[in-house]
């Protein structure tokens, strides 16, 4: 008997952790956005400013601004990057928008994001493109906004040597 209650007492142990790693840890929860890839921004003298960030606040800056490292929740060993990057206040790369700054997301399944999207009646203001650090597509929110997805591809991104703040 006591061979029964503890083979049981270790079943409902196991399934409660199981049941708890599956609640907290979700493995997927579909096509979504997983975190921000990157913060851009107009400024007047792109160049000026990351001097400044640099000197006045110690960001490591690379041509295109800085990255930031971290490692992702759900796993630890694998690495994520931010980017933090001022663009010319002349840029056309934020239009059809004309705000001052572009938020780019990171996403897990793109292609599925982009079905749901469209079945919203959301449709891109681009077509996909893709390079080896991840795949990226714009969008433009109620407001007029221009956002961007990115798919990252970590390994990748880390492999081009730009990765400078931790």
């Amino acid at each position: 008997m006591k061979k029964f209650t503890l083979l049981g007492l270790l079943c409902a142990a196991f399934l409660l952790g199981y049941g708890f790693s599956r609640f907290t840890n979700p493995v997927s929860n579909g096509p979504r956005v997983t975190g921000i890839g990157g913060i851009f921004f107009k400024a007047k003298d792109p160049a000026a400013l990351r001097t400044w960030y640099e000197k006045n606040l110690g960001m490591r800056m690379v041509q295109s601004g800085t990255n930031f490292e971290w490692h992702q929740g759900a796993d630890s060993t694998k690495k994520g990057f931010t980017l933090w990057a001022p663009f010319k206040e002349t840029t056309k790369y934020f239009q059809p928008s004309d705000k001052q700054f572009m938020i780019n997301y990171r996403v897990e399944g793109l292609d599925q994001l982009l079905v749901k999207l469209k079945a919203a009646g959301i449709l891109p203001a681009d077509s996909v493109e893709k390079v080896s650090y991840g795949s990226f597509v714009h969008l433009m929110d109620p407001e007029g906004n221009k956002i961007e997805l990115w798919e990252p591809n970590d390994v990748e991104y880390a492999k081009m040597g730009t990765i400078t703040t931790k």
